[in-house]
């Protein structure tokens, strides 16, 4: 066995031993080393052997399907790999598993240069600065004379690529460019393996030709429809078979009781059939030659056609094929919008994630930050007290203990009733919540219920029937004895005024009277309302871990006397939190919901009302 090429096989370690990023930049010395000038035809055979062997050629496989926009070199590398890989494959004889080579290793090569080319197309398309979209076009035209040069080296691939659905995507785009070098490579498919279209399926071979028939259609451009006529007389030129397939399939209706007409005006086309489209959209645009061949091998094919139901159903198959080329496109189109908002999504959600820890990382160290505060104030704390027990003299050191612990107990004594009183007013404010409820409840049910009882309909109005002439006599004769038995007293006029007199006495005093209860009722209403005020304002007012000077604001009296006021009994609690404890021995057996008379007073007296200027 002869020995591997020394450049060959340094390369393959420095590629064994290198990381990702940097072995798409090492296989393109293999461009230097199948370009020696120095190297014969055996030679050139061997070092390609050497390659193959050495897994350098898998490599290059393997980087064609990454995403080169992440990768150092970017898509100019992906472009020269692909080059390489193709000059690799072409001209190497393999003598030991065959198999291997043929029907896996050289269809998944074809598979990632057409995936490479796709990606290339869309971001052709995509770009927008002119320098950008020539260097992307550039690179795609290396990647396809890359897949031409490789089924040209192996006629077998021929057909691969022909059905290969990357392939099929790469031929449906409406751009220019593009759709003329993917005809360019249908053109080499043909011109290097003529059978290829017999060898395949119907249903590649019908979607390849609704392609070119959908492109000489849909543009107006003479190069596409130089390219795509030129394709047709191809394929024509092959079998009578593929004749028979275009007149049969593209011929049109000329029925107007069709079915299919309804769809003229989409696909115009369709009714004029090929023959018509190619007379009247493409004649005189530069390509008459070739024109005029692919319409004599028609107008021959037609002579020798069948009759008017196989034209209304190539009618339909023409509608079908297009209808299935524009679902084709808008779903590859769907399919790339849904990629961008996948990605889009998977991005913010891994963001936020990465906000989330952050935010708990930070949380942590705040935690830690101060609990070690705490520790080490209570450490300062400890250390302190420590250095004031030494200065004390040993004999005091009894009484400032006792001392400490009276603090310590008044402390503990003053949190004690502070929570007791938090919790008794937060119970009260919860049963004074449901009160109200209940109040508004039974309001709205009593407005409800009257609105029930004023919408009932009432009964038909009835007209009392009318008094006979004998029954009206009757009456007045009863109405006239009552007046003979019941006579009118007789009054004089000093009476009259006496009566009088006290009848207006009577609604002086009713309107004096009724004056003052107005008064009175609008003053219990507006103390009513101050009540209610005050109640929410304390309610509603902030815990005092909360409280800021704005708060306490609020409730200061505006009114100096009532302010003097609570400002004594504040001093008159706070002196008497500092008694001795044997003086305040009656308070613990004094019950939580029992409140003594005296301070309830005090605590009326002392009561403030918001927005009061005076007692």
């Amino acid at each position: 066995m002869a020995a591997a090429d020394p450049q060959v096989l340094a390369l393959a370690a420095q590629v064994t031993e290198s990381g990702e990023q940097d072995i798409p930049l090492l296989l393109l010395k293999l461009k230097g080393v199948l370009s020696s000038p120095s190297l014969g035809c055996e030679e050139s055979k061997k070092i390609k052997q050497d390659i193959y062997d050495y897994g350098l050629t898998q490599y290059c496989l393997l980087v064609l399907r990454q995403d080169h926009s992440r990768l150092r070199g970017g898509w100019a590398t992906a472009a020269q790999l692909a080059e390489i890989l193709s000059h690799c494959c072409v001209g190497l004889e393999m003598k030991e598993d065959p198999e291997e080579f043929y029907e896996k290793f050289l269809p998944s090569a074809i598979d990632n240069l057409l995936v490479l080319g796709k990606r290339l197309q869309a971001r052709f398309i995509r770009a927008i600065k002119d320098k950008e979209k020539q260097d992307f076009l550039h690179w795609f035209q290396t990647v396809t004379n890359a897949i031409c040069w490789l089924f040209d080296g192996h006629i077998q691939l021929a057909a691969c690529v022909l059905q290969n659905d990357c392939f099929l995507q790469l031929l449906i785009t409406d751009d220019v460019e593009t759709a003329i070098i993917m005809m360019s490579v249908l053109d080499n498919i043909l011109r290097i393996n003529s059978s290829v279209f017999l060898q395949v399926d119907k249903a590649t071979l019908h979607s390849v030709l609704d392609e070119l028939v959908y492109k000489l259609s849909s543009t107006t451009n003479p190069a596409v429809g130089s390219a795509a006529t030129k394709l047709l007389l191809v394929v024509a030129k092959l079998s009578k078979q593929l004749v028979q397939l275009l007149t049969a399939r593209y011929k049109g209706s000329t029925s107007q009781e069709d079915f299919w007409t309804r769809w003229a005006a989409l696909l115009p086309f369709c009714l004029r059939g090929l023959k018509g489209l190619l007379n009247k959209q493409w004649t005189g645009k530069g390509f008459d030659r070739e024109l005029n061949q692919l319409l004599d091998v028609l107008y021959l094919e037609q002579f020798s056609g069948k009759g008017e139901m196989q034209k209304q159903h190539q009618a339909a198959c023409i509608i079908q094929a297009t209808w299935r080329g524009f679902q084709t496109r808008r779903r590859l189109k769907k399919l790339l919008q849904a990629v961008t908002t996948l990605q889009r999504s998977f991005r913010a959600k891994r963001e936020q994630e990465l906000q989330h820890l952050a935010k708990q990382k930070e949380d942590e160290a705040l935690k830690l930050q101060m609990q070690l505060q705490r520790q080490r104030a209570m450490r300062l704390f400890h250390e302190r007290q420590l250095a004031l027990l030494e200065r004390v003299h040993a004999s005091q050191v009894n009484k400032y203990m006792e001392e400490m612990e009276d603090k310590s107990a008044l402390t503990i004594q003053r949190f004690w009733r502070g929570y007791r009183a938090r919790r008794i007013f937060h119970q009260q404010k919860q049963s004074l919540k449901e009160y109200k409820a209940a109040v508004i409840i039974q309001r709205t049910a009593c407005k409800f219920l009257e609105k029930r009882r004023r919408r009932r309909p009432l009964s038909p109005w009835k007209e009392p029937k009318g008094l006979t002439d004998e029954q009206r006599l009757a009456l007045q004769q009863k109405v006239d004895d009552y007046i003979k038995l019941h006579p009118a007293s007789q009054m004089s006029e000093e009476m009259s005024k006496e009566l009088h007199m006290r009848a207006q006495e009577k609604l002086a005093q009713f309107l004096l009277r009724s004056r003052l209860d107005q008064r009175a009722a609008q003053r219990r209403e507006t103390l009513l309302a101050q009540v209610n005020t005050d109640v929410e304002l304390l309610m509603n007012a902030p815990g005092l871990a909360e409280t800021t000077e704005k708060d306490i604001g609020v409730f200061v009296s505006r009114s100096v006397p009532v302010a003097t006021k609570a400002r004594q009994s504040h001093n008159t609690m706070l002196k008497y939190t500092r008694w001795p404890w044997w003086k305040k021995l009656g308070d613990e057996f004094m019950e939580d919901d029992v409140i003594p008379d005296e301070a309830l007073n005090t605590e009326l007296e002392t009561l403030f009302i918001g927005g009061r200027k005076s007692l």
